[in-house]
């Protein structure tokens, strides 16, 4: 057990988020009390001395980030909160992990109060501040530090260094010195299955000092004086830093440095125990007021600096009141009418949707400046550079297109963190079937409302000679499945145009454009208007005796069909359904109006069948991995034709 606890007021304070996690969780019968026990005396010198915030504003642009990667301890966090006069009362405290309180039992972006970023899955939180970082650098280059200087601090576990997305982005954060970037790593050597020598045993931070980190090893946990030095030498330095915490997990409890003291309440008898041995006399959910006053003495520093950084920026306004301006229409997420930046593309033509794409990109970027793109290594393939956008790096941090290497899974919790910072909206591109790298950063911009855009080409066995490791067949349906994500396969250039403005005027959640590799025709009966609300007949016929619904390449596809059938005598309607989630959002009498539910139908999309019974009576799809061909003989051969998608309709319609 760790020693006695002096009752000066820092250990008094430094003690209260201890023992406020060891009553929550005790109380929800269910937590995990062992990491805010340890890192306490960390979390309080950060936010008592260094943390630049205001409670009574915690959207304040110019704040620090605080991010806790090891989310998993979020009684830390909400304890911190409280103390230091955010609105999380006591009573939220007590109702820890219950249904309807702002303490869920992780943290969660826009349900709490300070909460920067929603963490839990390890690796995230950490990968995410990457991005935080990111936007930081570049919105200080591009509005000036005297408006934009700020940190962003991160404490992860080892469980977060294990993950393979945090050395995807702590590779990137090194190579692009992010020197504004601080972690620091809850070195106490326990994980859930025990000592952390079981399976992790090489050397972490020289791993950091190979990605371009600064390393500060060996500071001890309970030493306020060594986590204040190497907080100042992590600040001075123009790399990322990582400082190395000696804690002890379960600090103060008979379990102290057991891994049995990182999940789980801890019964009354070592309640009792751990409240012997840190002095603490309090009954549960009972704070001195000596402990708020000392946590909130350090936020008359944040007000201060936040009514100093109020008097620059009104100093800007009346300057550079254009500068001022876009600084806050950026910040608000204002966006200007996109309609006439949009291209328009002639009937007649054949152009790759991911060619339509960039195209389209070439428009916007010159309009909306907060717009910064990325590749996970594929610029050319995903069309996601313009050519006049400048590679962000060290040395040029205006720049608005971010190279993120073969990094999948980085790129996209990157993206977030660019995105949750305020004043960019980032965008990234990879196939569709590397999707499944990035999935829990995509699943979380979901979760956290976060309107990242996934650029997503290649998307379908239309490949072609790459073959089934790299053609999509389940991707696209499972994409569908998740909540609050809205995936969009246009069919031609000028529905993908609009694509992009349904993306970038959602608000309320990510978007995933799904992107052809292969030419198709630009087709003459789109309608942008249509393509917004998510489906539209785009080709009508005198009572139609059966529909064909489709997505993407198919849609076309189905259009030569329609003309086979038609030549058959057999009137069929077109439907193209470019997005399932904004038709899904339309009224009842508007969907019955595309798709009767009395007329026979169709679907067509070159991907897994599952799902499309909610559309349609018959689907013709695929259900199997793809084959390596060019991509017109693997259409032929997987059976998408016109001949066949005609004899499906007729076997519907019984003639």
């Amino acid at each position: 057990m760790a020693g006695m606890i002096t009752k000066d007021l820092q250990s008094l304070s430094i003690n209260a988020l201890r023992i406020l996690a060891l009553d929550a969780v005790e109380q929800a019968k269910s937590g995990h009390p062992g990491m805010p026990m340890g890192m306490a005396p960390t979390a309080y010198v950060l936010w008592t001395e260094f943390l630049k915030h205001d409670p009574w504003d915690p959207q304040w642009p110019d704040r620090d980030r605080f991010v806790l990667s090891a989310g998993h301890g979020s009684m830390l966090l909400y304890g911190l909160l409280h103390l230091s006069g955010y609105d999380l009362p006591l009573e939220e405290l007590r109702r820890f992990r219950q249904w309807g309180s702002k303490t869920p039992g992780h943290p969660e972006y826009g349900h709490t109060p300070g909460v920067e970023t929603t963490t839990g899955p390890l690796g995230q939180g950490l990968s995410t501040a990457v991005g935080m970082a990111i936007a930081e650098r570049k919105l200080a280059a591009e509005f000036g530090s005297e408006i934009v200087d700020h940190y962003t601090y991160v404490i992860a576990s080892d469980g977060d260094l294990m993950e393979g997305v945090t050395g995807e982005a702590s590779s990137l954060a090194g190579h692009l010195g992010l020197g504004k970037l601080i972690v620091f790593y809850d070195d106490n050597e326990v994980s859930i299955d025990g000592s952390t020598a079981l399976a992790f045993s090489e050397d972490r931070l020289l791993r950091y000092e190979a990605y371009g980190w600064q390393v500060i090893r060996e500071v001890h946990g309970e030493d306020l004086a060594a986590i204040r030095g190497a907080i100042r030498a992590a600040q001075a330095d123009p790399r990322p830093s990582i400082i190395a915490v000696r804690s002890i997990i379960g600090f103060g409890s008979p379990l102290a440095g057991n891994h049995k003291a990182h999940s789980d309440a801890m019964g009354p008898e070592r309640v009792a125990a751990t409240r012997a041995a840190l002095g603490w006399e309090y009954p549960p959910f009972v704070i001195p007021e000596e402990v708020y006053a000392d946590y909130r003495r350090s936020l008359e520093r944040g007000r201060q600096a936040h009514a100093e950084w109020q008097a620059r920026f009104e100093a800007l306004a009346q300057a550079q009141p254009e500068r001022a301006a876009e600084f806050r229409r950026r910040l608000e997420g204002k966006l200007p009418d996109l309609t006439s930046a949009l291209p328009h593309f002639a009937a007649g033509e054949r152009l790759a949707t991911r060619a339509a794409s960039g195209k389209t990109l070439e428009r916007l970027v010159p309009a909306l400046p907060e717009l910064v793109g990325g590749s996970a290594d594929l610029t050319p393939s995903n069309n996601t550079r313009t050519p006049d956008m400048e590679d962000f790096s060290r040395t040029n941090p205006r720049g608005r297109y971010i190279h993120y290497g073969v990094r999948e899974h980085a790129m996209a919790a990157a993206m977030n963190g660019i995105t949750l910072h305020g004043g960019y909206r980032a965008y990234g591109g990879t196939f569709l079937v590397f999707s499944d790298y990035l999935r829990p950063s995509l699943r979380l911009a979901a979760l956290m409302g976060v309107p990242t855009v996934f650029v997503f080409t290649h998307d379908s066995i239309a490949l072609g000679e790459d073959g089934p490791t790299h053609q999509p067949i389940e991707h696209l349906m499972s994409l569908r499945v998740i909540p609050n994500l809205w995936v969009i396969r246009p069919a031609d250039a000028n529905e993908t145009a609009v694509a992009w403005k349904m993306a970038l005027q959602r608000r309320e959640g990510p978007t995933a454009l799904v992107l052809t590799r292969q030419a198709v025709p630009v087709l003459s009966g789109v309608e942008r208007a249509g393509v917004e609300r998510g489906g539209y007949v785009i080709s009508e016929v005198p009572q139609p005796q059966g529909c064909i619904v489709a997505t993407g390449s198919e849609v076309s596809l189905a259009l030569e069909a329609q003309a086979l059938l038609r030549q058959q005598g057999i009137a069929v309607r077109v439907v193209s359904l470019p997005c399932w989630e904004a038709f899904e959002g339309q009224p009842q009498a508007y969907r019955d109006s595309v798709l009767p539910p009395s007329l026979p139908t169709l679907a067509v999309e070159a991907g897994a069948s599952l799902g499309w019974e909610r559309y349609a009576d018959a689907v013709l799809g695929i259900d199997h991995f793809g084959a390596s061909a060019p991509y017109p003989a693997v259409y032929h051969n997987l059976g998408f034709t016109k001949e066949r998608v005609a004899d499906k309709v007729k076997a519907l319609l019984g003639v």
